[in-house]
């Protein structure tokens, strides 16, 4: 691989510009024995060659139960890093090592160990969606799906701590009437709906009901019909009556969704960004067909983990899938 082509977190080379992407990857996956993994946030194109697609740790725990070799995970740097916690004898590959996790990088584990240092005698609940190192200072690992379920298993006397998103936390506090304490992080992307555009939506299309995501700002969950993760949203929307629905989460899931649902009619809820008529992850889409089949090729970048810290990351995701 030559020096100039590498770039700062990706592979990047001239290909020719009659290549079939598509077959490419398909023909590296099987002669690497790859299996391709994609989060309901990628674009479209990556969600159509991917072998699975899902919800981050749903992911990460089929791939581990896959006979491959190589793990090509389009998602988020801490999504890769997960698989790689469950699957250490696999060669975890990310095709953009820049798409990290606005989420996951609100904790910063060495600002996050001296809060849990002043509050000794909390349980650590920590959604999935944050760093290897931060799970492993955690007691029990969460989903959006699961956490309700995970908290109302803890003693009532037992104080918490969550993190790293607040409004998660606060949903659950609210869903529970716990008092946990929650560390003050969030999603770029689920904290930029507006409820005045959402509201406006819903006027002019008032037979449509609005379905969020629990990342979502206590305003937006209060006017929602209902409330769930992703994959929880796509299966109420393909199981639910209605018609159409205004979907405030990563616009991602839309394709899914029309897939699933294509009579119905799915609307992005929007940003506080007038200029834009959808919501997305800037770092979910750093990917594209060329990094995905280059990554394969090179197989880089590789994902891997300390593994002192694999070893303790490991154990509150263990407790978390007993307990679900």
């Amino acid at each position: 691989m030559k020096e100039s082509w590498i770039k700062k977190g990706f592979v990047d080379e001239p290909i020719a510009s009659n290549l079939n992407l598509v077959e490419e990857i398909k023909k590296l996956a099987r002669e690497k024995n790859a299996v391709i993994l994609a989060h309901y946030y990628q674009q479209s194109d990556i969600q159509d060659i991917a072998d699975i697609i899902g919800d981050s740790l749903d992911l990460s725990r089929k791939a581990a139960e896959t006979q491959a070799d190589i793990i090509l995970f389009a998602g988020v740097h801490f999504m890769a890093e997960t698989a790689k916690i469950l699957a250490p004898e696999k060669k975890v590959l990310i095709p953009e090592q820049n798409a990290g996790c606005s989420l996951a990088d609100s904790c910063p584990p060495d600002l996050f160990e001296e809060f849990l240092q002043q509050h000794p005698d909390h349980l650590v609940v920590t959604y999935v969606n944050t760093s290897a190192a931060i799970k492993a200072l955690s007691d029990i690992c969460c989903t959006s799906t699961n956490a309700l379920s995970i908290i109302k298993q803890i003693p009532e006397d037992q104080k918490i701590i969550f993190a790293p998103d607040r409004n998660l936390g606060n949903y659950i506090n609210s869903m529970t009437g716990r008092d946990m304490l929650v560390w003050d992080g969030a999603c770029h992307v689920h904290e930029e709906f507006s409820l005045e555009k959402i509201l406006e939506l819903k006027n002019e299309y008032p037979e449509a009901k609005i379905i969020a995501h629990p990342e979502c700002q206590k305003p937006i969950l209060i006017v929602s019909d209902f409330v769930g993760s992703t994959s929880a949203l796509l299966r109420f929307a393909s199981q639910d009556a209605a018609t159409s629905y205004i979907v405030a989460t990563e616009s991602g899931i839309l394709h899914q969704m029309r897939k699933a649902s294509p009579a119905k009619t799915f609307i992005p809820a929007p940003p506080k960004d007038s200029t834009c008529a959808c919501n997305d992850c800037s770092f979910m889409k750093l990917h594209t067909l060329k990094k995905i089949y280059l990554t394969l090729l090179h197989e880089w970048p590789e994902v891997t983990v300390e593994e002192d810290i694999r070893i303790r990351a490991e154990k509150p995701i263990r407790r978390m899938l007993e307990m679900s």
